[in-house]
């Protein structure tokens, strides 16, 4: 009888308490700002012969400002506008070689959605979407000579960590995907949401 009881109270302090936080989810309309380190590569994979290693890779920052649709505590639509700018640094130790190099300047906009498991305190969630990116995008590798200042497709993915009490805070991998460059950015980035509601 006393197991019972104790049973019944820790199951109605457990429910209180995770009613209430997952009203404090984001079932509103939000503004989340995100700032973060950005990693351009290409993803089109050749034999490179003899060569075991070329350095193909531009790094910079990137960041984004998203208009949050709360829809469900768990669903929202996200549309976004944000840039990512990469460069690579000279070699000076090549002489009459190519130094290969993937750098993207551009702006981005586009819609995703979020599919967030309606967790306190941490709350692991995935995005995807699509979107455009208008800028300037390079990428010279063995197998590619892609150099356009141009309006490109991208796809948006990302993986992250809602966290805090209301989960305002974030931190995130994700990744822009331009197929026509042959180049993708992968984003190490931390955001916070300020509630419009």
């Amino acid at each position: 009888m006393n197991l019972t009881l104790r049973n019944s109270f820790l199951i109605t302090i457990l429910s209180l308490l995770f009613n209430n936080e997952a009203k404090s989810q984001a079932t509103g309309n939000a503004i989340k700002g995100s700032i973060g380190f950005a990693s351009s590569s290409s993803y089109y994979i050749e034999n490179y012969g003899n060569q075991e290693e070329v350095d193909v890779m531009g790094g910079g920052f990137y960041l984004q400002g998203e208009y949050i649709i709360g829809v469900k505590s768990w669903f929202s639509i996200r549309p976004y506008a944000g840039a990512i700018f990469t460069s690579v640094d000279k070699n000076q130790n090549l002489q009459n070689q190519p130094q290969y190099k993937v750098t993207t300047n551009a702006f981005l906009v586009g819609t995703k959605v979020r599919l967030c498991a309606p967790i306190p305190w941490v709350a692991p969630f995935i995005e995807g979407g699509i979107g455009t990116s208008i800028g300037k995008f390079e990428t010279f590798t063995p197998g590619v000579n892609f150099n356009k200042s141009d309006m490109l497709l991208h796809i948006p993915f990302s993986l992250g960590l809602a966290i805090g009490r209301k989960n305002n805070f974030e931190i995130a991998i994700s990744g822009y995907f331009h197929p026509a460059a042959k180049q993708s950015s992968a984003i190490l980035g931390l955001g916070y949401t300020f509630p419009l509601d």
